[in-house]
């Protein structure tokens, strides 16, 4: 265990420096953690330089009380951090108080995605309100993480999860950017907007009946939006939407694979031999479903799982993000 400790350690120093020279974290903002064990966490001193750390600066605290036997506090935002562990997988949380995150998102109320890498990976990213320089309402936090790896903290900064502080930094440094972007996309023109985001959301036809959840009836009944669908049936045949791709329900092994050919489903299966399987958990595929969370963007923050290439599914970018979003036009129960 000491040697765990050791090298967790030395991660949380090197991902404080890297935070500190990318300008996400300056003087004594920020905080990092690390789950050390089941039972136990490796935070930031409160009062520390995030550029600066030393081993001292770093406390461990049991997460069931919330107790360190160490001289240094833990940072303020423990509890937050404890929940996260708690309620999620991840083995690592990083908060930062990135400059222009918090610019932006402190007059906005949305990220205007305006490259495909944004959407990519990061997807609709949830803004939390705050009301005071401490997260007092963590649970919201922990809601807004079910759909995103990141979320963002209006007025204070932002939060991200995952399996290894190079993915939690790399959804900072992402959204970062991506502000960046937006920032010098209006310097061009004020009123730019994403025309791709236009098509995809015009003309969503709605299925007002409640079918039981990923049960053949629901699926059928997305097939059946998607082939009245002329949106997926233009860029279906434009990009030669032609493969099989499976959807799977990992708590009871329920599978259907969808037959596509030339963006339309001409036959749905009750299996998953194909190609491509994108598989998840009930309260993830809730969260599809409900159009809160985007499959892509899932698949990227490894909150759903799938066999095959990303790269080659990707090529279909476009009419499946479509189809994503017509998961949520059939009702559920």
């Amino acid at each position: 265990m000491r040697e765990q400790e050791k090298k967790m350690k030395g991660e949380i120093i090197k991902t404080g420096k890297r935070l500190y020279e990318a300008g996400l974290a300056v003087a004594k903002s920020g905080n990092l953690s690390a789950r050390l064990d089941n039972d136990n966490i490796l935070i930031t001193a409160t009062g520390t330089f995030l550029g600066e750390l030393g081993k001292e600066d770093i406390v461990k605290v049991n997460l069931s009380t919330l107790k360190s036997d160490e001289t240094k506090k833990p940072s303020s935002e423990l509890p937050l951090h404890s929940l996260v562990y708690k309620n999620f997988p991840a083995k690592v949380v990083v908060h930062a108080h990135p400059p222009l995150i918090n610019g932006y998102f402190a007059l906005c109320k949305s990220l205007k995605a305006l490259t495909f890498e944004t959407k990519f990976y990061l997807g609709e990213v949830p803004v939390i309100e705050q009301e005071t320089p401490t997260v007092t309402k963590p649970d919201e936090v922990i809601d807004a993480l079910k759909t995103n790896n990141l979320v963002v903290l209006k007025n204070h900064g932002a939060v991200s999860m995952g399996e290894k502080f190079e993915e939690a930094l790399a959804l900072m440094e992402a959204l970062e950017e991506a502000v960046r972007v937006a920032a010098v996309a209006r310097l061009f023109n004020k009123e730019a907007f994403d025309e791709l985001d236009s098509a995809l959301k015009e003309n969503l036809t709605k299925n007002e009946t409640a079918y039981p959840m990923f049960s053949r009836e629901h699926i059928q009944a997305i097939v059946d939006l998607v082939n009245k669908d002329e949106f997926i049936a233009a860029k279906g045949k434009e990009l030669n939407l032609t493969v099989a791709l499976a959807v799977k329900l990992d708590d009871t092994g329920d599978a259907y694979k969808f037959n596509f050919e030339q963006g339309k489903i001409i036959r749905l299966d009750n299996d998953c031999e194909a190609p491509f399987i994108i598989s998840a958990s009930r309260p993830i595929w809730e969260q599809v479903f409900l159009g809160k969370l985007d499959s892509f963007v899932a698949v990227t923050q490894g909150k759903m799982k799938l066999k095959g290439q990303l790269g080659q599914l990707s090529k279909w970018y476009v009419p499946f993000t479509r189809l994503f979003q017509l998961f949520k036009q059939v009702k559920f129960k």
